[in-house]
């Protein structure tokens, strides 16, 4: 059986941000590291030790830690 990241952070939204689901309940839009940081402190993760790029806790879909907006429509 596959185990999966408890946080997925969602792809870039159109209007901005990326919705945070943690265990599968919604956290909020975050529109950069430092509101994912703060869903993961309100979930009772310690910020200072998470690693953004820990594909154990977080599993990003749509671009990684980097990626905060949609890449521009051609």
């Amino acid at each position: 059986m596959a185990v999966h990241p408890p946080v997925v952070v969602h792809p870039p939204s159109p209007t901005g941000g990326r919705r945070v689901t943690i265990r599968g309940v919604i956290a909020g839009l975050a529109s950069g590291p430092p509101d994912l940081l703060e869903f993961l402190r309100r979930a009772g993760l310690d910020p200072d030790a998470v690693d953004l790029a820990d594909p154990v806790l977080i599993e990003w879909r749509g671009g990684g830690p980097d990626v905060w907006e949609e890449p521009p429509r051609l």
